[in-house]
């Protein structure tokens, strides 16, 4: 390898909106992200039930059930 082309490499401090953070490498020092697995809905399982409760909404009104 060729010496003094390649960018320094750092541990990382990854900050989320929701106020989680994690450590990882990266050329940068800090690193702001404003999703992460902690609050993502598909890693949290949110993002499943919302679509099933579409689906179910959608059913009930097709075809003029009214919910309990």
């Amino acid at each position: 390898m060729k010496e003094g082309i390649h960018p320094d490499y750092y541990q990382a401090t990854v900050t989320c909106n929701c106020g989680n953070t994690f450590v990882t490498g990266s050329t940068k020092k800090e690193i702001h992200v404003e999703i992460c697995s902690k609050c993502h809905p598909f890693y949290t399982g949110q993002q499943k039930a919302a679509q099933a409760r579409g689906r179910i909404d959608k059913f009930n009104k097709r075809y003029g059930l009214e919910q309990n």
